[in-house]
């Protein structure tokens, strides 16, 4: 039943590629009404005037949340800023959408959740790839495929110019095989369905352009209970090579299934944030053989003709956000679900920090 029925007042925080889809998704969708937009820098006011102008911005968070007294707070910020910003709004409230990580720590996510449950309010973390048709029977293939599975998986972004400079500020926090890589853990415990027991994981510092300790390549790799076993590798940089830099691959006892984007994994893609979403295409190989041998059986192909770009999938997280919030869904999965992959992201960048393996 519908606790909610007036248009949620939703306080934008953060303009920059995540945040302005999401708001554009506001203004598109019924349900929802933008009451005031923040950022630090000029970003509010580009935004602003590509939604037709006449929105209320504000340079600090805690004055906006304040002044429009929101029933929501979208959190598009750089990521050490989540779990401040998630819990204020918390405590005033409010429903939280926040782009993925949950926080810049695990104790942090955790205190997020806490802090849902205490306000009895919704929070949803901004796993793009949960709302996407094709991912997700990429992930029903992946379960067919029989134990254990084998998955290889990257996003290589050879970054320059605007998207370098989002690229080396989240690196003050953040590392890419946590940031992008809680993505595809996630993916990857859908697909398993076991516990993950260890991570090993390697990094290197490519760049004198991020602090001294940081690493701007890495990649993981997580061992699970039933003897999967997965690897992902993230790099940012104008150093970094589009050749294979985007592998999404699943091999089982019965064949395996991979993503074939011929186009989005073309070069000059890799630091094109609607290429990252991009499946086009599903090959579905079947290791069953005849008596001599021969496969019994031809590779299949599943076209994604009706695929949706990166706004459709932003307008589709902003559906499901509003859903949460009028009929009252039970999130607690959702969290844990977010909570976990953060916590294995940080045990790979202990990994990559020690030289030592980390049982979980």
């Amino acid at each position: 039943m519908s606790t909610l029925t007036n248009p949620v007042r939703v306080l934008v925080v953060g303009c920059g590629n995540m945040g302005s889809s999401h708001a554009k998704a506001y203004q598109l969708l019924d349900g929802f009404d933008i009451c005031g937009i923040v950022s630090t820098g000029k970003s509010k006011e580009v935004l602003n005037e590509k939604l037709g102008g006449g929105y209320a911005l504000f340079d600090d968070y805690a004055t906006a949340l304040q002044t429009t007294r929101p029933d929501a707070v979208c959190i598009s910020t750089y990521p050490d800023t989540h779990e401040a910003f998630a819990i204020m709004a918390l405590e005033q409230g409010c429903h939280v959408f926040i782009e993925k990580p949950l926080a810049d720590t695990v104790e942090g996510a955790e205190r997020v959740v806490a802090a849902a449950e205490k306000a009895g309010k919704k929070v949803v973390v901004g796993y793009i790839l949960r709302h996407h048709p094709s991912w997700e029977k990429f992930v029903e293939i992946a379960n067919d495929l029989g134990r254990p599975l084998v998955m290889r998986m990257n996003l290589n972004q050879q970054s320059h110019g605007g998207m370098w400079t989002v690229h080396r500020n989240l690196m003050k926090s953040l590392s890419p095989i946590v940031d992008c890589g809680v993505h595809y853990i996630d993916v990857m415990c859908q697909m398993t369905r076991s516990k993950p027991v260890q991570v090993n994981a390697i990094g290197a510092r490519l760049t004198e352009e991020i602090p001294a300790g940081n690493y701007n390549y890495g990649q993981l790799q997580i061992r699970f209970a039933d003897g999967s076993v997965g690897w992902y590798e993230a790099g940012w940089g104008p150093m970094m090579s589009e050749t294979a830099f985007f592998v999404k691959d699943v091999i089982g006892p019965k064949g395996c299934v991979s993503i074939v984007a011929k186009n989005a994994g073309g070069s000059g893609k890799s630091d094109d944030v609607d290429s990252h979403t991009k499946t086009e295409s599903l090959r579905v190989h079947h290791a069953t053989l005849d008596q001599n041998d021969q496969f019994t059986k031809a590779d299949t192909w599943i076209d994604m003709q009706d695929e949706p770009d990166h706004q459709e999938l932003c307008n589709r997280e902003q559906r499901f956000f509003l859903k949460a919030i009028q009929d009252d869904l039970d999130m607690t999965d959702h969290l844990q679900d977010a909570v976990n992959s953060l916590r294995i992201a940080f045990a790979c960048d202990e990994s990559v920090r020690t030289g030592q393996p980390v049982l979980l």
